[in-house]
């Protein structure tokens, strides 16, 4: 196995450690990708993209005629809107067309590939590992930490940006003024709306904390009474996976991968809709038989999903049947 990637993530997920050969890559926008990628992929039996601008740049380096298999992944959805969502089209269309195969970690990204031309597109939902080590929920210290010992706690994770949804959960935070206790909603992440969501958050004197990037995700998620995922669009949200495989009941929009992926085991509600999205969480907050049943829905829904194990034997059938063993 020959890892191709930038040479800073070998730092983060230690290719080499992990047994690879690594080739370090010059950064997505230098045009030597292109060699560098067709120099390593000399003799290859199979090559594997990851994402729609590594799949571009590797459709570009190998042969014509598709002599050499190409399977791609697909995990993320590009904006459609303006120009720019106009030529990222255009690359998902030449991704698609280049791929033999592509795999959608969800169903819509599956048929995004189809419409976009892929000769062959196939559901490969990605497993995500639990936590490491015991996870206490509800625990004192953490929820202490963050300022919610006498009042529930929500909470959200994702990157600050426009997509994620982030204005309409302020928007539902103000209706959440008026509890008692009031609930304190947390939001782990880092982006560019940083700041005009903290001027909301003052000017309008929301209970609502951003606390930046954090590495205990997993900790302070398990002491939430209630996790919040009001995307634009989510694949297989990695927010949503913890939540239920740790009991924590979900409020989630209904979009892209999510219903698939947790089913009847959380709240759904449409995207953009702050009244909607407030009267799930009130309601979850006033129904403690409702959230113990999505807690244990939770459970049970994760142990459906595929595990470890399961994603690489699938992904490794794909190589076996491409390369003719």
């Amino acid at each position: 196995m020959t890892v191709c990637a930038p040479a800073e993530l070998d730092h983060v997920y230690d290719y080499l450690g992990a047994g690879a050969h690594f080739v370090p890559l010059p950064r997505l926008g230098d045009p030597s990708v292109v060699a560098a990628l067709r120099n390593a992929c000399i003799g290859a039996d199979v090559v594997h993209a990851h994402g729609l601008h590594a799949s571009v740049r590797t459709a570009l380096a190998l042969p014509g005629g598709g002599r050499l298999p190409l399977v791609t992944t697909w995990d993320s959805r590009v904006p459609t809107a303006g120009a720019r969502g106009g030529l990222l089209r255009l690359l998902e269309r030449r991704a698609a067309r280049a791929a033999t195969i592509v795999l959608g970690t969800s169903s819509d990204l599956v048929d995004r590939a189809r419409r976009r031309g892929a000769r062959d597109a196939r559901l490969a939902p990605v497993t995500v590992l639990p936590a490491r080590g015991p996870v206490c929920l509800h625990d004192g210290k953490a929820r202490a930490e963050l300022g919610a010992v006498d009042r529930p706690l929500l909470m959200a994770v994702g990157a600050l940006e426009r997509d994620r949804g982030h204005r309409t959960l302020l928007d539902a935070a103000r209706e959440w003024r008026d509890l008692s206790p009031q609930p304190l909603l947390v939001i782990a992440g880092e982006g560019r709306e940083r700041l005009a969501l903290q001027r909301r958050i003052e000017t309008e004197n929301l209970p609502v904390r951003l606390i930046g990037r954090r590495e205990d995700i997993a900790e302070l998620l398990a002491a939430a009474d209630i996790a919040v995922l009001p995307s634009r669009w989510e694949a297989r949200s990695l927010l949503a996976q913890e939540a239920l495989r740790l009991g924590v009941p979900l409020v989630a929009t209904a979009v892209g991968g999510v219903p698939e992926l947790v089913g009847d085991a959380a709240e759904l509600v449409p995207y953009g809709d702050p009244g909607a999205l407030a009267a799930a969480v009130r309601g979850l907050l006033d129904d403690v038989e409702r959230r113990m049943d999505l807690a244990a829905a939770g459970r049970t829904q994760a142990g459906t999903w595929p595990t470890e194990d399961d994603t690489v034997a699938h992904v490794l059938s794909v190589y076996d049947e491409l390369s003719g063993r």
